[in-house]
């Protein structure tokens, strides 16, 4: 931890090494008693509800300051990691090869499925909530979502409901939309994220001037990561009212997931072990590939199961952490969690995750830091946590228009919400797409291309410069489409690209 400007450099003529520590400590707890007097300013620029509500939060932020401050040095020491044991990390068959009960519904009804959907689809040109980008047909990753649970439910005559985590940037848009889906058989209940103040890196204390999110205080707030689940879940009051209703787990994934469908075999798994026995956390993780190198995987620490993510490497040693050899799996951020274990550790205060110091610019060039946890790095603190290493297709995630590209094509079929790689492709890996620059924003991507190209015998896709894309166009094999810079190049109607290096400054290219 660094302290504000000056005081970390200030060297004292003759202070021992102790006197050193307690000067630290003495500056520590200054400024931890600035940032508490900063925010007790901030709660009173408001009054009422949204007073309670940002007490609530900076209750949690202040936490995570205190431990911020007292951090020295990485959270792991590399000597002390260990390969996790055979067991704890079990393979998808072996859970499935036990078979379902003939009736499945029992362990449905323990069942909330959580959606983290706090993101905006900024990083491709979208305004508003992530979730509300149309993915296929016409359907959002929130329809497919509705679609999913709303199948469980009427197949097995359940009452699987849909949880949504918000963040401040996507509550209100996300509310508005809920509307559509009333004569939907799912029930959809939201929380919010916490909302925190970015900290100015120099000062260390809030940029934020008062609790209203605009003006220049727009930039003063974010949301912590989706690691404030546990606190936020708890602190709605959500979690409480959805125990009562007899739930036992959440299922946790992404919302721009597409492969995080309710697993019926997984969720026998838990709902199975023994009483004593009773698995509180379960990780999907699944095998690494050269594109996920930088994914957190599991280990082995102090003899627990532990998340390690690529933050915690010590620059040392990440070329060895991103080795596909020595870290085989990654995890996929789908999680099964217990709700009377979360309510446990909450209330005991034994949620214990590392702190992921995110380095920001804000637009006026002030560099600020904030402070975020994820939500795997508590699995060290539930009992009998497992990972279940699963079949790659669990984990089609679309942050980008490459991925767009692969879910719209066809490549998969869509049934009741859930994507399936067509049995029409030999292989069952998903080829690599790379889309360049003039296809980053979803609204510039789609008028590039008439139709969605035929893309069951693609293996490689490299598109750079200006290039546009008829209807049925078919591409097989390896295909790389370079315009120059100034130059157009379109594919016509009809192509059939079989292993093709298309580049220079065709206008259009024959077939």
């Amino acid at each position: 931890m660094n302290f504000p400007t000056g005081i970390n450099t200030i060297s004292i003529k003759g202070v021992a090494n102790g006197g050193m520590a307690e000067f630290q400590e003495m500056m520590r707890q200054q400024l931890e008693s600035s940032m508490h007097t900063e925010l007790e300013k901030l709660l009173d620029t408001t009054t009422g509800a949204e007073r309670e509500v940002s007490k609530k939060d900076f209750e949690g932020f202040k936490n995570l300051y205190h431990r911020f401050l007292q951090v020295k040095g990485p959270s792991v020491e590399w000597i002390k990691i260990k390969r996790p044991p055979e067991d704890s990390i079990q393979p998808y068959d072996k859970i499935s090869a036990r078979g379902l009960p003939d009736s499945m519904a029992n362990s449905l009804n323990k069942l909330v499925v959580v959606k983290l959907n706090g993101g905006l689809g900024t990083s491709m040109g979208c305004k508003g909530p992530k979730s509300l980008i149309s993915v296929r047909n016409e359907n959002t990753f929130l329809d497919l979502t509705v679609q999913q649970i709303e199948h469980l439910n009427k197949t097995y005559n359940t009452d699987v409901p849909l949880v949504l985590m918000n963040s401040f940037n996507t509550d209100e848009d996300t509310k508005k939309i809920l509307q559509k889906y009333t004569h939907h058989r799912v029930k959809i209940h939201t929380f919010n994220q916490s909302r925190y103040p970015r900290i100015n890196k120099e000062s260390l204390l809030p940029v934020a001037t008062n609790l209203s999110m605009t003006g220049q205080n727009t930039e003063g707030w974010y949301p912590p990561g989706h690691g404030d689940i546990y606190a936020s879940f708890y602190n709605s009051g959500l979690l409480d009212q959805l125990i009562a209703q007899g739930k036992e787990y959440i299922f946790v994934s992404n919302i721009d997931n597409l492969g995080a469908t309710v697993d019926l075999h997984i969720l026998h798994h838990l709902v199975s072990q023994p009483n004593g026995k009773r698995c509180e956390f379960i990780m999907e993780v699944t095998d690494k590939t050269r594109a996920d190198v930088k994914g957190g995987t599991l280990i082995q620490y102090e003899g627990k199961l532990r998340l390690l993510e690529i933050a915690q490497v010590p620059k040392a040693h990440v070329d060895e952490f991103k080795s596909v050899s020595k870290f085989k799996i990654f995890n996929t951020n789908n999680l099964w969690i217990s709700l009377a274990a979360i309510k446990r550790l909450q209330e005991q205060k034994a949620m214990d995750m590392e702190i992921i110091v995110n380095s920001k610019t804000l637009d006026g060039g002030q560099n600020v830091i904030q402070l975020e946890t994820a939500v795997g790095a508590a699995i060290k603190s539930f009992d009998n946590a497992l990972g279940i290493n699963v079949p790659r297709s669990r984990f089609l995630p679309v942050k980008t228009t490459s991925d767009l590209l692969l879910v719209m094509s066809n490549l998969y079929s869509l049934e009741a919400g859930s994507l399936t790689m067509s049995p029409k492709r030999e292989f069952p890996t998903t080829p690599h797409v790379k889309l360049g620059s003039s296809f980053t924003k979803v609204q510039e991507y789609l008028t590039r291309f008439e139709s969605i190209p035929d893309m069951l015998e693609l293996d490689h896709l490299t598109v750079s410069g200006d290039v546009t894309f008829g209807k049925n166009v078919s591409l097989k094999g390896t295909v790389i489409i370079i315009a120059n810079h100034g130059d157009r190049i379109d594919i016509p109607a009809g192509s059939m690209l079989e292993n093709k290096i298309v580049s220079g400054n065709l206008r259009i290219l024959d077939h």
